[in-house]
């Protein structure tokens, strides 16, 4: 089937779905494939729960005239993404980077939506599939696009950017994520200046921070928009991020100065489209972070710094810092592996537990493989099982707390036993 064809029947609801859990009616069904499930079985389901047609690849599912064959469904949905982004005549922003990604994402959305309806990635869906289904989800109606886009391997930017061919880009930071994928630092480097590349090529524009020198290296040869801090200023962090820009002063509720940036980004982007001061001041100031991401909770007992959505040796750090700085009497740091690190991975955790360690901490807990076979006289525990039934028998009370860890470690499980 020929992707305009299938372009006519998206066009007449604006939908595409993937997981019949969360179908919805009048929906396009594209049935991916994985390692455990091919969607193919699940084209007559979706149509049952409301799909108005089901886009399959192999021929026995194939069994009416709802049912579209296609040679392969993942690329289906790509063309029609990018078949779909040639329509919309919107300036779209790509962001991708080491860190901050989602939250400067989010960021920058509440900003531009003071202004223009804006659509941006839902949550971190920034992969080959998650980017095709934001482009599909906005419409007409939609005037500006913001597309976050990750990557564990050379060559995924570059793939992304020719789905949804950005207008404007940002890269929050190079830092020591995905170090496996990348083969280091180098190569991560390498791999998220693909966003730079394409932008120069196209002749677009790229916002930078001009404080950051590998970024101002980068984008050398690239129309670029720059901020620094002597136009947005950093103020303070008690516990909070606070800012000046221009004749205002934003009191944010982003946590760590290493906040400042992301928040400096969404400013120099409201800036340039023209939203006002006070429409920036008041976007910033009512985004509350969500999703394990420096989420500040207060309970009966402790006061609680839940970062445990990702971690890498980078955002280890600066989150260790941060907390360093933050008054309180009783300080406890609990520390998750940090994943995709390849052969780096035994170095940089003991690094991290060198850093941990240096700092005046009261208590230092490390969970996890990784951790646990690093060098320290601190507590360590090899399962997250061992640690929560260490918690069970040791709660931990009237004390701020950071959690940190990668995803797969899940974290967010302890606040059942701190609370």
């Amino acid at each position: 089937m020929k992707t305009a064809t299938l372009y006519n029947l998206y066009q007449q609801h604006f939908l595409v779905d993937t997981d019949t859990r969360n179908i919805r009616k009048n929906t396009i069904f594209f049935a991916l494939k994985g390692d455990n499930f091919n969607g193919n079985t699940f084209a007559e389901q979706a149509l049952k729960l409301g799909a108005s047609y089901a886009v399959v690849d192999e021929k026995e599912f194939q069994t009416n005239d709802r049912i579209l064959l296609v040679t392969n469904v993942l690329k289906a949905l790509q063309e029609l993404a990018n078949f779909h982004r040639k329509q919309l005549h919107i300036p779209i922003i790509g962001l991708t980077g080491s860190n901050g990604k989602t939250t400067t994402k989010e960021l920058i959305h509440v900003v531009l939506s003071k202004k223009l309806n804006t659509v941006a990635t839902k949550g971190n869906l920034n992969n080959h599939i998650g980017v095709p289904l934001t482009l599909l989800s906005m419409t007409d109606k939609t005037e500006l696009g913001i597309v976050e886009m990750g990557a564990n391997h050379q060559k995924e930017i570059e793939f992304l950017c020719t789905i949804c061919e950005p207008d404007f880009g940002y890269v929050t930071n190079f830092g020591k994520a995905h170090l496996e994928g990348f083969g280091g630092i180098e190569g991560v480097i390498k791999g998220k200046s693909e966003l730079y590349t394409f932008l120069k090529a196209n002749q677009k524009t790229t916002f930078v921070n001009a404080d950051d020198a590998i970024q101002v290296k980068k984008t050398k040869g690239v129309k670029a928009v720059s901020f620094t801090t002597e136009a947005i200023k950093f103020l303070e962090v008690n516990p909070f991020v606070k800012l000046s820009y221009g004749n205002t002063t934003i009191q944010s509720n982003l946590i760590g100065k290493y906040n400042f940036t992301n928040i400096a980004a969404a400013i120099a982007m409201g800036t340039y489209f023209k939203i006002s001061e006070t429409a920036i001041k008041e976007a910033i100031e009512s985004y509350v972070p969500a999703n394990n991401r420096s989420q500040i909770l207060t309970t009966k007992h402790n006061t609680i710094i839940l970062d445990a959505y990702n971690a890498n040796p980078s955002s280890m750090q600066v989150a260790l810092e941060n907390f360093d700085t933050l008054k309180a009497p009783s300080k406890v740091v609990i520390l998750g592996d940090m994943f995709e690190l390849g052969k780096e991975s035994v170095h940089e955790h003991q690094v991290i537990v060198d850093v941990a360690t240096a700092f005046n901490f009261d208590e230092i807990y490390f969970v996890g493989e990784n951790f646990n076979i690093a060098k320290t006289n601190k507590p360590q525990f090899k399962t997250y099982q061992a640690f929560e039934d260490f918690l069970k028998k040791n709660p931990l009370k009237n004390s701020s707390i950071l959690i940190k860890g990668s995803r797969g470690m899940r974290l967010e499980r302890i606040l059942e036993f701190i609370g």
